[in-house]
């Protein structure tokens, strides 16, 4: 067939207009999640693609039965999807009943978890610790423990829910982790890059129920956190790995708030709240970082209830957070709608029952499990009656059927800031072909929509997120994203709705034959075969030397540091692989900087 090639524009704006008032139905798609056999309690799930087949699948390490206590669950365990909403299962190691995260710790392209747990039960280095991380290989079958250093502080009961961010904008994931019922409270551990972990903050306190998430939610580029501990809801980041409390006007509970969640809801560029309050009522607050107070946006939804989990997800996909909760068998989606005041009207839009019993194990929202391009929910509740009542994990996938390809971007979706440096996902949705082996190809510019655009990935898996390091670059507040759809012969093409913002350094001032205190000069000039910089100095003795090369957008492209250089011999940086052009460059040699420009005149 001929190839077709679908522009963003055109596709994005009928696609939206077409969806916005599309209404909500799901199907169960629970075949092979009734094995291992649960048992009780609670648990957490994730969506990934955690074998990089383009499919998404389910992850979790179990409720109170895992490992093997009164159940056949044990470790990490995998239900891999094919696309059609069946699921087959791998488990690896001997521990469980906790909380889990996904996310690539030590940059290697391939996911890997993190997980907070109760039954520590392993006699080795994997599932011995309450907290722990494991390195994946991209099979989503062999584990490999990368956690010296966590739980030891004074961890001793059960961790529970986990999540993943760069909190001190580092260019590698941190871990993060509350614990269960009154047990041993919050506790943060920034990335050391090779296995080792550091505790950044943490606290004890009392009742808990569970789940922490990360989420930056007064738009500063550093990642915050909601959490639900009797000690408090919000805490926000420094950027540094320290955390202060910021429940500001939020309402004080005497018992912890149950399943948050953190999205943008309002499309404002910072991240919302959304809870169960312990009245079983659903609330959504934004925070104003005008005032630094919280301003709620529940509207019509019920104040109280029976649901013990809430989820943010765009389940139409028309560019708004919907919101889905769960509890007491009973399962409801509200579609979100912007009246233009920053306001959100809810409304309902789908809502089951789900079982005759139905108290509330895990509840995600957000993955694609069938590839229709509209998010799925998977949950875990409680069935049948006690002493026979268990746990049972299940699917629910939006049902619409796949027509033709399309393709949307979702995160950064417009307004967002982040850190230069600093670890980033960024997510899209698309429908393909059930039977195509699609991938796409990431791009970035930082000056707007006409480019210049660079590649961050070409030919990864359409599995709906990649993890990538925000550039090392000036500010800027147009910033986008492309996303390039290969699926057989066809084309698509989505770029982020709105710019966001990269805040970074300002950009070298040029300044050419400085001369440093000393009295000596440096000189930096390409060679005669303009594949190398050179940089030397006219003084004497040895110095420490680090060299930056910027390209003129001000995107860090090369750097170099040295120890101890002689000055006799000049020092050397390969440009082979940069395009001609101007660049600008940052020299600092111990307590000296020079800045200036190098002109690459490449054939």
């Amino acid at each position: 067939m001929p190839k077709r090639l679908y522009l963003f524009s055109f596709c994005f704006l009928h696609f939206a207009f077409t969806q916005q008032n599309k209404s909500f139905q799901f199907i169960e798609s629970s075949t092979g999640l009734n094995f291992p056999t649960w048992e009780s309690g609670k648990t957490e799930l994730e969506f990934a693609d955690i074998n990089r087949d383009g499919f998404t699948d389910i992850l979790s390490i179990g409720d109170h039965g895992c490992p093997n206590v009164g159940a056949q669950e044990y470790g990490i365990m995998v239900w891999f999807g094919n696309g059609t909403g069946t699921w087959s299962v791998q488990m690896t190691g001997n521990f469980g009943y906790g909380g889990i995260a996904i996310g690539d710790v030590n940059n290697d392209g391939h996911w890997d978890v993190g997980y907070g747990m109760h039954h520590n039960y392993a006699a080795t280095d994997l599932g011995n610790q309450l907290m722990e991380v494991a390195l994946g290989d991209g099979t989503g079958i062999n584990w490999t423990a990368w956690d010296d250093g966590m739980a030891a502080n004074g961890e001793s009961w059960a961790m529970f829910g986990t999540d993943f961010a760069d909190i001190d904008n580092d260019g590698d994931l941190d871990i993060g982790s509350n614990s269960m019922g009154a047990g041993d409270g919050v506790h943060i551990y920034t990335n050391q890059g090779d296995g080792t972990w550091l505790q950044s903050f943490g606290f004890f306190a009392g009742n808990s129920m569970s789940r922490f998430v990360f989420g930056d939610i007064n738009n500063d580029g550093n990642s915050d956190f909601v959490v639900a501990n009797e000690a408090g809801i919000a805490y926000f980041g420094n950027g540094n790995g320290g955390f202060t409390s910021a429940d500001y006007n939020l309402p004080g509970y005497s018992f912890p708030i149950s399943g948050p969640d953190l999205a943008d809801v309002n499309n404002d560029g910072g991240q919302d709240l959304a809870y169960i309050n312990p009245s079983g009522g659903i609330k959504v607050w934004a925070f104003d970082t005008v005032s630094s107070q919280w301003t709620d946006l529940s509207g019509t939804l019920p104040a109280t209830g029976s649901y013990q989990e809430a989820q943010l997800s765009d389940f139409n996909s028309d560019g708004i957070m919907d919101l889905a909760a769960f509890g007491d068998a009973h399962l409801t989606v509200w579609r979100a709608t912007l009246p233009g005041d920053r306001s959100i009207v809810w409304t309902q839009e789908f809502t089951m029952t789900t079982s005759n019993n139905g108290d509330c194990g895990a509840f995600r929202a957000g993955g694609d499990v069938d590839r229709n391009g509209f998010p799925d929910m998977v949950l875990v509740e409680k069935v049948g009656n006690w002493p026979n009542d268990i746990n049972r994990l299940k699917c629910f996938r939006e049902s619409t059927p796949y027509v033709t390809a399309n393709l949307k971007a979702t995160f950064p979706k417009g307004h967002e800031v982040f850190r230069q440096g600093s670890v980033q996902f960024t997510d899209w949705c698309s429908a393909v072909a059930p039977s195509s082996s699609a991938t796409v190809k990431i791009e970035f510019s930082r000056q707007g929509l006409s480019g210049p655009w660079t590649i961050l990935t070409a030919g990864t898996e359409n599995a709906g997120r990649y993890q990538w390091i925000i550039p090392q670059m000036v500010s800027s507040a147009n910033c986008f994203l492309r996303y390039t759809l290969i699926e057989d012969d066809d084309t698509i093409v989505a770029i982020s709705p709105e710019p966001f913002t990269i805040l970074g350094e300002a950009a070298p001032p040029v300044s050419i034959g400085k001369t440093a205190a000393d009295g000596a000069q440096w000189a930096v000039y390409p060679d005669q075969r303009r594949d190398m910089l050179i940089i030397q100095n006219s003084g004497q003795g040895s110095k420490n030397m680090v060299f930056e090369l910027f390209d003129i957008s001000g995107i860090r492209v090369k750097i170099l540091e040295k120890e101890n250089i002689s000055f006799s011999q000049p020092v050397t940086i390969e440009v082979a692989n940069l395009p001609g052009g101007i660049y600008l460059y940052r020299l600092q040699s111990d307590n000296q900087v020079r800045n200036g420009k190098v002109i690459l005149n490449k054939q």
